[in-house]
């Protein structure tokens, strides 16, 4: 089975992204980009793979969609890297990258080739697809935040805060076109654009969530202690909708948009 020579392609990805993490502390930006370009394709390729193999996108199991984040969060990482020159922001992002691979790794789930009949809308693939890298975009903001609110504290600069705003607005537009698709996939699949499922629920306090940081970002452009938090809520909140409804009572047997269903 492909997931087997898993391992492989991690292993080769995660020693190129580190080594470009590591050119971009030593001011090497072009080793910098190599490296890490490198570790993408290597990495999509075994995405790419298993996609061939089970004769259908790999994004039915909370497995599969970890694939995707950790693809992308050393993407997102290249981006803002590319853009703002933050050279620990591809640290970070190989960071988290390698703990969802690691859960991948020690916590395989079943990938084969059965696709319920609701999930092979052609709406499935880009819904899940964009709005796993909304997610990564918004991990991205968020691993800043973090280190703003906690590192920097009172040495805060304005385009730090500007990098905050400008992930948190492409990653909602991402997000956004995520449900968009999610909405038209539904009205294919169940007759309907949306139900409030335990998921879709989620899904629309999340939105709203980063919808008021923005909102706060333009009314209150000086008071970063308090938009700072209010990313770090809106991440957690975003967990829960990703994979925190798996464990809701209200989710159980009745959500269609839980993984072990």
């Amino acid at each position: 089975m492909i997931w087997d020579y898993f391992i492989i392609f991690a292993l080769a990805a995660v020693l190129c992204w580190c080594y470009g993490a590591y050119a971009a502390w030593k001011d090497k930006a072009n080793n910098a980009y190599v490296s890490t370009s490198l570790g993408l394709l290597i990495f999509f390729a075994f995405i790419l793979t298993i996609w061939i193999v089970m004769e259908r996108p790999p994004l039915r199991t909370m497995g599969e969609t970890r694939l995707w984040y950790s693809f992308f969060l050393p993407l997102a990482g290249l981006i803002v890297y590319s853009r703002w020159k933050y050279k620990w922001i591809l640290s970070f992002s190989t960071l988290l990258s390698i703990v969802f691979i690691c859960v991948n790794l020690f916590k395989p789930e079943i990938h084969n080739k059965t696709l319920m009949p609701a999930l092979q809308s052609p709406w499935f693939a880009p819904h899940v697809i964009v709005y796993m890298f909304a997610y990564a975009l918004l991990g991205a903001a968020t691993v800043l935040a973090f280190y703003l609110m906690f590192f920097k504290k009172q040495e805060i600069e304005v385009k730090e805060m500007v990098i905050c705003d400008n992930l948190v607005y492409v990653g909602l537009a991402f997000m956004t076109f995520g449900m968009l698709f999610g909405a038209l996939w539904a009205k294919e699949a169940w007759g309907h654009y949306w139900a409030w499922d335990p998921k879709e629920t989620w899904a629309a306090i999340t939105w709203f969530a980063y919808l008021v940081y923005i909102h706060y970002r333009i009314y209150r452009p000086k008071d970063y202690g308090l938009a700072l938090a209010m990313l770090l809520v809106a991440f957690v909140l975003l967990q829960m909708c990703w994979w925190g409804i798996n464990y809701l009572p209200s989710a159980q047997g009745s959500s269609v948009h839980t993984y072990s269903v």
